[in-house]
C-alpha cells in the first residue's frame, strides 16, 4: 500500500475503491473529533458544547537560554488549561522537537477527560518545549526548565495548576522547577509540582504508576473477555519509562511473555521472550533497544502488526491509523501512551473484535498517583507504597468499569464510552457552577 505524508498532520492513502482518502493527524482536531461525537449522543446545549471544544487559558512564551558555548538560543514554550470546573488543572511538561500547541491542547483536553473519568477532583492541563533534550547538557537542561518555571510562575500553583513529567522530563527537572517556583515566591510549596523526588516530596509508586495502571486495566479486561493473560505474548511499542514498566509489570503482575519492544530507532524481537532486565542495561548502555544480543530487528510498523494478546503502544501520538488498522492482530490494546489510535481506526479495531483501552482511562494511573501526591503534600503525611498501589488499583479497576459497563449498555466503542463517562461529568460541573 502507497501512503502518501502530505503534511506532519495529515495522510492520504488509498481506499478499497482505487480512490483516496485524506485523514487528519492534527492531534487537536482528532480530540475535537471525538468529543463532538460525545457530545452529540450526550445531547449537551451548544453553549456546553463549545466551552468544552477549546481550552479556558493558555500561554505561549519565549524561553532564552544560556548555553554551554556562550551562545543564546531561544527555546518555545507552553502551558494550557484545559478546564478547571472539577478542579485544579492538572498535567504533564513534555520537552520534545516536535512539541506544538496543538499537541499541548489536545494532551490538555484528554487530561480534562482522564482526571474525570478516574474520578479525582481535578481539571485538565499541560505543558511543553520544543527543544531535543537528548541534545542538551545538564547544565543547559537546568538553565531551560527554570526558566520554563520563570515563564509560568504567575500562571499556576497548588490550588490552580499542577504540572508533572511527561515525555524527556524527569523526576530531577521537576525538583529544579519546584526550587525555582519557590524562590520567586519565597516560601515552601512541595504541592506545586508532581512526580518530583521522594526527598522533596514526591509519592512513592508515582514512577511506575502510568503503566501499572494501565496493567491493572488489561488485567480486568483479559477478566471480561475471558482471556489467560498468564502466558500470553505481549509487545511493547515504545520503550521509555511507560513501555519499560509496561514490559516488567505485564510480566511481574500478568505473567506476560513480551516477544518485542521498539523504540525511535528500531525495534527488536525474540519469539522466546525478552529479559526486561537486561533489555533495560542495553538500552541504557547503548542508547537504543536495537542490537540487543539474542534477538533480531523489527521496525515499529511490524511490531504494530504482530499477531500477540496484548499490544502496548507506548511512545507518541497516530500510531495507529486507518492505512495500519486492519493489520493490527492483538486481543487487546492497552494505551500507555497518549492518543496513538485516530478516530477511524477505532472504528475499524472495534468492527475486528479488539479490546481497546483507550488512553485516558489507560494511563490514568499516572495522573492519580500525582494526585494522591498532591493530598499527601497538602497534610504532609506519606504513604507507603503498598498503601499507593491499593488505592491506585481501586482507583483504575472502578473506572475501568464505569466505561466497560458505558459501552455495553450504549453499544459503542470503549473510546467513546470513556468520553461519555468524563464529558457527563465535566459538563455536569460546569452547570453546577453556572457557566453554562
Amino acid at each position: 500500500m502507497t501512503i502518501m505524508i502530505q503534511d506532519p498532520q495529515t495522510v492520504i492513502a488509498p481506499e478499497t475503491n482505487g480512490k483516496t482518502q485524506t485523514y487528519e493527524l492534527n492531534p487537536f482536531a482528532i480530540a475535537q473529533r471525538q468529543l463532538d461525537e460525545a457530545v452529540e449522543i450526550l445531547e449537551l446545549d451548544d453553549a456546553t458544547h463549545e466551552m468544552l471544544r477549546w481550552p479556558m487559558r493558555e500561554l505561549r512564551f519565549t524561553i532564552p537560554v544560556r548555553m554551554d558555548d556562550g551562545s543564546v538560543k531561544v527555546f518555545h514554550g507552553y502551558r494550557v488549561q484545559y478546564n478547571d470546573s472539577r478542579g485544579p488543572a492538572k498535567g504533564g511538561l513534555r520537552f520534545h522537537p516536535q512539541e506544538t500547541i496543538d499537541t499541548v491542547r489536545a494532551l490538555s483536553a484528554w487530561m480534562t477527560w482522564k482526571t474525570a473519568v478516574v474520578d479525582i477532583p481535578l481539571g485538565g492541563g499541560k505543558g511543553g518545549v520544543t527543544c531535543n533534550p537528548k541534545e542538551l547538557s545538564m547544565a543547559e537542561l537546568e538553565r531551560l526548565s527554570r526558566g520554563y518555571m520563570r515563564r509560568v510562575a504567575g500562571f499556576i500553583g497548588p490550588e490552580t495548576d499542577v504540572p508533572a513529567p511527561d515525555v524527556y522530563t524527569t523526576p530531577q527537572i521537576m525538583a529544579w522547577m519546584r526550587d525555582e517556583y519557590e524562590a520567586i515566591h519565597m516560601h515552601q510549596a512541595p504541592g506545586i509540582i508532581t512526580g518530583k523526588p521522594l526527598e522533596l516530596g514526591g509519592s512513592a509508586g508515582r514512577g511506575d504508576a502510568t503503566a501499572r495502571g494501565g496493567i491493572y486495566t488489561t488485567r480486568e479486561a483479559a477478566k471480561v473477555l475471558g482471556i489467560e493473560l498468564r502466558g500470553a505474548t505481549a509487545a511493547v511499542q515504545g520503550y521509555g519509562n511507560a513501555g519499560f514498566f509496561g514490559h516488567k509489570l505485564g510480566v511481574d503482575i500478568l505473567g506476560l511473555k513480551i516477544i518485542a519492544a521498539s523504540d525511535s530507532k528500531g525495534g527488536v524481537y525474540n519469539a522466546d521472550g525478552l529479559d526486561y532486565d537486561e533489555l533495560a542495561a542495553w538500552k541504557q548502555e547503548t542508547g537504543s533497544v536495537i542490537n540487543f544480543p539474542g534477538s533480531t530487528f523489527i521496525s515499529n510498523e511490524d511490531l504494530l502488526e504482530l499477531d500477540v494478546t496484548v499490544l502496548m503502544p507506548s511512545a507518541l501520538e497516530n500510531v495507529i491509523t486507518a492505512v495500519n488498522a486492519d493489520r493490527i492482530k492483538a486481543k487487546i490494546i492497552t494505551e500507555l501512551a497518549n492518543g496513538p489510535t485516530t478516530p477511524e481506526a477505532d472504528v475499524i479495531l472495534h468492527d475486528k473484535g479488539i479490546y481497546v483501552i483507550p488512553d485516558f482511562l489507560c494511563n490514568a494511573g499516572g495522573v492519580t498517583v500525582s494526585y494522591f501526591e498532591q493530598v499527601q503534600n497538602a497534610y504532609n503525611f506519606y504513604w507507603t507504597e503498598d498503601e499507593v498501589h491499593v488505592r491506585l488499583d481501586q482507583k483504575m479497576t472502578s473506572a475501568f468499569y464505569n466505561v466497560h459497563e458505558m459501552a455495553e449498555r450504549m453499544d459503542v466503542h470503549n473510546r467513546l464510552a470513556a468520553y461519555l463517562v468524563a464529558v457527563d461529568r465535566v459538563a455536569k460541573a460546569m452547570k453546577l457552577r453556572g457557566w453554562v
